[in-house]
């Protein structure tokens, strides 16, 4: 009875992670664009079909039916392989949160040396073993506490020392966001998920020492529990996946003739932005505006030594003015995203302007603030 019972319980939990899993591919797939760019959509999206399409689905095969030992040998190696790869795509989640698309070569290089071990590792004899507490085993539902893996020395200690890094590594970053993030209460469900996602990589490794079936188990259900946060962040706060230690400091929105149109500051610390250097830089940026808007030659980055000027310009005879700590993809998306709808709500204005001898009224665009609320809403 109770053997029936832990094979329901297990196979509800992977009908469950499935359709979780399987909603937030197609919420990823279809609201992309909520993820700053597609490349970190991307990313979020391989993540959650490793974890749970890919890994769960061959856990789920290799302990539950069998086919012939060495077919469920593979499959316990191959889940071992996809685990080892949703480690480092999670790790790249975190890498991004601090620094867009900047990858430490130090710990990959440390993470692909140990992956090309574990692979080594399978050819060696022995280095996945199977067994089980039946004499005749059936051939197929079984309850998963009679099936069991057992690795060799060297492979258990590769997969003890990949994971143990993985968590150190986690939380050093985890660390490092929370010091560097412009909104550290926007952190709270990435630390939470954290911390969770210690529990499944902790009994896997306990699982390897005692060798005892009952953390296996312990360790499915915790990561699916681990998934089950991760995909309700993914759904309920996209935007926390762009770059949380990239602030802006300010956007100003220039006419073709330099006249500032509209300015806005947003919330720094005191002495991050210092006044008298920020407006020697924004006289600058009137003369090149003045001067490169109609060239081809247009100046699209200004860089110093503590921070990056994004200039985005547009065919209706303004630029966008972003001062921002570090230049990355998601800004650049997320300035022509504003231009456009700068554009179309002040289309009229923009267009009665374009004589440089007309008069302009900057009290016109004063509804700006809310254009840039809306688009820039991630960085308030």
């Amino acid at each position: 009875m109770v053997e029936i019972q832990f094979i329901v319980q297990i196979t509800i939990g992977y009908i469950f992670i499935l359709c979780i899993s399987v909603y937030t591919l197609l919420y990823i797939f279809t609201h992309h664009e909520k993820y700053g760019i597609k490349f970190t959509a991307i990313l979020n999206f391989l993540t959650i079909f490793n974890a749970c399409i890919i890994y769960s689905t061959l856990y789920f095969i290799s302990v539950i039916y069998f086919f012939t030992e060495s077919i469920n040998i593979l499959l316990w190696k191959l889940s071992l392989i996809f685990g080892f790869i949703g480690l480092m795509l999670s790790s790249l989640i975190y890498v991004f949160l601090k620094e867009f698309k900047k990858i430490p070569y130090f710990p990959f290089l440390f993470f692909m040396i140990l992956f090309g071990l574990l692979i080594g590792s399978f050819y060696m004899p022995n280095s996945v073993q199977f067994s089980t507490k039946y004499s005749n085993l059936p051939p197929f539902i079984l309850n998963s506490s009679k099936i069991n893996y057992t690795f060799n020395f060297m492979t258990g200690l590769i997969i003890s020392i990949f994971q143990s890094s993985f968590v150190i590594y986690f939380f050093f970053l985890s660390y490092i966001i929370y010091k560097k993030a412009r909104n550290k209460a926007v952190l709270t469900g990435i630390i939470i998920n954290t911390i969770i996602f210690l529990f499944p990589i902790l009994m896997y490794i306990l699982y390897i020492v005692f060798q005892a079936w009952i953390f296996r188990e312990l360790h499915i259900f915790s990561l699916w529990i681990n998934i089950t946060s991760l995909c309700y962040i993914l759904v309920r706060k996209p935007e926390i996946f762009s770059e949380l230690t990239n602030k802006i400091y300010y956007i100003n929105i220039y006419h073709k003739s330099g006249i500032l149109l509209f300015s806005y500051k947003f919330k720094t610390s005191n002495n991050e932005v210092d006044s008298t250097i920020w407006g020697s830089i924004l006289i600058g940026i009137n003369h090149i505006l003045s001067e490169f808007v109609y060239t081809k030659d247009q100046i699209e980055v200004l860089q110093t030594d503590n921070s990056d000027i994004i200039v985005n310009y547009d065919d209706f005879g303004f630029a966008v003015v972003l001062i921002t700590n570090r230049k990355n993809p998601i800004l650049k998306k997320l300035m022509d995203n504003f231009s456009k709808d700068f554009r179309d709500k002040f289309k009229n204005e923009l267009t009665e302007i374009q004589d440089l001898n007309k008069l302009i009224n900057v009290s016109e665009f004063k509804e700006t603030k809310d254009i840039i609320e809306n688009n820039f809403h991630m960085y308030l």
